[in-house]
């Protein structure tokens, strides 16, 4: 399929075309800012570190795309669709409509929450995360916790966390009936496997980790 680039502040100057693996080509070896991408679909392209500084990405889908250390400082994000983007280390300083288009993308609510973890076994541990606890994911399912209360356990009354920080940390202990405390916690949202309590809140999803 044939694509085209087009400068977002003059579309009859048609800065690059060609088929889409050549366009992502070239967005790869960062694109001159202020290209034209509005409406274009990039749903899993690997953009990481791409230079897409005052790009308009307004009605793009970027669903799935790899983002990572990506220039979007003063991009328009209107109507731009991120679900599951991995927009850690992105840079999205300046960007038009970054809220509501990151709001779009939150999976956790305010107050108790019920959470599942795989652990060391297969073992699954239903968690409460209360409701001041911090909490927080990136742009895909899997979530951070800065505490939680452990519910029931499916194999036995402990398990050990296969990971809930770096590999030089100790792994957690949880048992049943009892509060387990992350060693560590991390503000940055967009850290996905940074430091916390790592949880999904589905069961199924706990299973298939």
């Amino acid at each position: 399929m044939k694509l085209q680039i087009t400068h977002r502040l003059d579309s009859s100057k048609v800065l690059f075309k060609g088929d889409a693996d050549s366009i992502l080509a070239l967005l790869k070896m960062a694109i001159s800012s202020g290209a034209n991408l509005s409406g274009a679909n990039l749903s899993r392209a690997d953009l990481s570190r791409a230079n897409l500084s005052g790009a308009n990405l307004s009605g793009a889908n970027l669903s799935g795309a790899n983002l990572y250390s990506a220039d979007l400082s003063r991009a328009d994000l209107s109507g731009a669709n991120l679900y599951s983007a991995d927009l850690s280390g992105a840079n999205l300083s300046g960007a038009l409509n970054a809220d509501l288009v990151i709001a779009r993308t939150r999976i956790l609510g305010e107050g108790d929450l019920i959470g599942w973890k795989k652990c060391q076994y297969g073992k699954i541990v239903k968690l409460l995360i209360p409701k001041d606890a911090k909490r927080s994911h990136a742009f895909g399912r899997k979530c951070r916790a800065e505490y939680a209360d452990v519910l029931e356990i499916s194999e036995g009354k402990t398990a050990k966390s296969n990971s809930d920080t770096n590999s030089s940390v100790k792994p957690l202990t949880y048992k049943a009936g009892e509060r387990v405390v992350a060693h560590e916690w991390c503000e940055d949202f967009t850290q996905e496997c940074a430091a916390g309590i790592h949880f999904y809140i589905t069961e199924i999803e706990a299973k298939n980790h």
